[in-house]
């Protein structure tokens, strides 16, 4: 792979590598480490029920307790749209195991139907073996609606509890985790107030006691879009070594950072501005790649460009673009991603595809994802 003189890989080196270098998938026989073709698996996330428009991606995490539905390595994704493809309607988490079968469509595994419509993008997974989902209701496809919520899932699929607050959970649109096994900060974006809240919770065997709820970052833009229902802060990511919550604002078009993230009591507005290049379009999702640069996906509702739909976009946490590359030809696709390394060293990354409502799961060797 060649670099753009200062050691690093030229732009567009995500999609190279992704494409070309990727490594053996979860239960698929070893090729030869010379082979074209991409070891890559794509499946549907439409489920028995109809459900489109997948949003939030998790996988499950390395310690994740076993005898469960779910296990170390699957991918799980949240639906925000009903099967007639309603806006903020949708209630099915789908699990795809990629040492499983491809789903076709209409065929995804169910693993948790909610009473709490429009599942949203806030989709994370607790290694103390809890799912955590949020949900960003519509009437009708439209707002205003009801209030949102978290909801705690257990690891074979069975609702917990339901964590509610009018300041607080407002809109759950995205969240990361701070996770060390019997507690964690649960990082929140609310989509309907503009602001991001940290949650303070202890882990047990039967669900989340929260201690604490704060603001931690207000003054996001909020706007109504045809396109996308709603337009205000979207992924998150944090740096535990730092301290510091990284934070996409669609209707801003740019990432911001969030220090002293697990500590802070009171508000910043905003954070300090990190990313506002020209490649951005409308950041959603945000995720750390294991190489230790920032993925965010561009939904197209800001500065859309036809010549670069549904793109994922790579760049430093000091915001310096590295690289793109698309998941449609059309626009909107781009929305939920999830991006790991396992104990093997190996990368693993997974995109949906709204358009399609398809999931693309990717598994790289150690250190190929340079």
């Amino acid at each position: 792979m060649t670099t753009n003189g200062s050691g690093r890989p030229r732009p567009g080196h995500v999609a190279q590598t992704i494409l070309i270098a990727l490594a053996t998938m979860i239960g698929v026989p070893a090729l030869a480490a010379d082979t074209f073709i991409p070891r890559l698996l794509n499946t549907s996330t439409i489920p028995s029920n109809g459900d489109l428009n997948p949003y939030g991606v998790a996988f499950v995490p390395e310690g994740f307790p076993g005898g469960g539905q779910i296990r170390t390595g699957d991918v799980l994704v949240s639906n925000f749209n009903d099967n007639a493809n309603i806006q903020g309607t949708g209630t099915t988490i789908i699990s795809y195991s990629p040492n499983g079968a491809v789903a076709a469509p209409g065929t995804a595994n169910t693993f948790f139907t909610s009473s709490q419509p429009g599942l949203s993008t806030a989709l994370g997974v607790l290694r103390g073996g809890f799912v955590l989902v949020g949900n960003v209701p519509t009437t009708g496809g439209a707002f205003p609606a009801q209030q949102g919520t978290l909801q705690v899932i257990d690891r074979n699929g069975n609702l917990v509890q339901t964590l509610s607050d009018a300041t607080f959970l407002d809109g759950p649109w995205d969240l990361a985790l701070d996770d060390h096994g019997s507690s964690a900060h649960i990082f929140v974006s609310n989509v309907v107030s503009g602001t991001v809240s940290r949650l303070d919770v202890k882990v047990g065997s039967k669900g989340l006691t929260v201690s604490r709820m704060v603001t931690l970052a207000a003054g996001y833009s909020v706007q109504p879009n045809v396109g996308a229902v709603i337009l205000g802060p979207t992924g998150l990511a944090f740096d535990a070594g730092r301290d510091t919550l990284y934070v996409a604002s669609t209707a801003d078009n740019a990432v911001y950072a969030v220090s002293n993230a697990s500590h802070a009591t009171t508000a910043v507005h905003r954070g300090h501005l990190v990313f506002a290049n020209s490649h951005l379009r409308g950041p959603l999702a945000l995720r750390f790649a294991p190489n230790g640069d920032l993925l965010t996906a561009n939904g197209d509702a800001v500065n859309a460009d036809p010549a670069h739909p549904s793109e994922i976009v790579e760049f430093t946490p000091s915001g310096h673009f590295v690289g793109e590359y698309n998941v449609d030809a059309s626009q909107g696709g781009a929305f939920g991603l999830d991006a790991v390394r396992d104990s093997d060293g190996r990368a693993n990354y997974a995109a949906v595809d709204d358009v399609s409502s398809g999931l693309s799961v990717y598994r790289l060797r150690a250190g190929e994802e340079h």
